[in-house]
């Protein structure tokens, strides 16, 4: 067993067998006391990192602080390059059963578009493709800061178009296309929505968010209330978007940032999931209401006690993978619906 597989167990027992918790501390009582333990661990907080700390370190630091899991079996997994704006883009392809062919759900991870990639969402792009009977589809889209915006989101853009090209080949129903994503992964799923409208794209008739990034002014209640000791910091997120922005003035451009969008009428059904304890909580709810407003179908779902990033923690919480399931029976219901 390596050092890292090591500090892994010690970490997935110390969450399981300390039921004796006591916090007295700065840690509100109605956090689940599952997160205790980590939260409290070094390096758990995710913070502006130093000058000489690289963007590229970082994401060796995720890599090797990842909890080796198991694979939630899935009926077939395959990897595919297709051709992007810079070069070929890697699609990795989760089937859930033996039928073909099914509906569609394109993926883009979080990390705050300079973090994680197709492996540190593996586990949940499986849970999803069971939990909503489609293909799921990960996107591994460039990283900012070396790929600024908007080059993450038109290799997105670029991946949906050619899986629905290929449809046929792939095993995919064209006509039953969502997307999804988690915080970063949510805010590039939710312009995917707003690029495809714009440029008359695949028809999408679904969106679901979790804990999405929607707006770039870090300035809502729950960053003032959760902006420390929850993992992602308001610091975090202000370096996460000058990392993500060519331009100081694309935080006002909707495909960046899709609070700013003044025009939702006719976009896909969504569903908007949020955590109780998240910087990003407000801008979340914020986002499920304007749809409401223009008369767009909602289902959005604060979890209680929930910090930023659960879904990807089912060693630590079982609401992650209950959280999984109601996304996934969202996302059926969608692409299910007769036509």
């Amino acid at each position: 067993m390596t050092v890292n597989e090591r500090r892994s167990r010690a970490i997935f027992d110390l969450l399981f067998s300390s039921p004796q918790w006591n916090f007295s501390g700065s840690l509100p009582m109605a956090l689940d006391p599952k997160f205790g333990a980590m939260l409290a661990m070094p390096g758990a907080q995710l913070e502006r990192p130093p000058a000489d700390v690289t963007p590229a370190m970082m994401r060796e630091g995720v890599r090797l602080r990842a909890s080796p899991l198991p694979p939630v079996p899935v009926d077939e997994v395959k990897n595919i390059r297709i051709a992007g704006p810079a070069g070929a883009i890697n699609v990795r392809l989760y089937y859930p059963i033996s039928v073909r062919p099914l509906p569609l759900t394109v993926f883009m991870h979080g990390g705050g578009w300079v973090l994680c990639d197709l492996g540190s969402h593996d586990n949940l792009c499986r849970s999803l493709a069971l939990a909503s009977n489609s293909v799921v589809a990960a996107v591994e889209y460039r990283l900012a800061p070396e790929t600024k915006f908007p080059g993450p989101l038109e290799d997105c853009y670029a991946a949906l178009t050619l899986l629905v090209a290929r449809a046929a080949s792939l095993g995919i129903d064209a006509s039953r296309i969502a997307v999804s994503g988690d915080s970063s992964g949510g805010n590039l799923a939710a312009a995917l929505a707003l690029l495809s409208r714009k440029r008359k794209g695949p028809s999408i008739c679904f969106q679901a968010l979790m804990f999405p990034v929607m707006d770039a002014s870090c300035s809502t209640a729950s960053y003032v209330e959760f902006g420390q000791g929850y993992m992602i910091s308001r610091e975090i997120m202000q370096w996460f978007w000058e990392c993500y922005l060519l331009n100081p003035s694309d935080a006002q451009n909707p495909l960046a940032a899709p609070l700013r969008e003044s025009t939702l009428v006719g976009l896909p059904s969504a569903s908007i999931s949020t955590c109780e304890f998240d910087v990003l909580r407000d801008e979340g709810e914020a986002y499920a209401d304007a749809l409401r407003e223009a008369g767009v179908s909602v289902i959005s779902r604060r979890y209680l006690g929930m910090i930023h990033g659960f879904m990807t923690l089912p060693y630590v919480t079982e609401v992650a993978d209950r959280a999984i399931a109601d996304i996934g029976g969202d996302l059926a219901g969608a692409l299910y619906r007769p036509r």
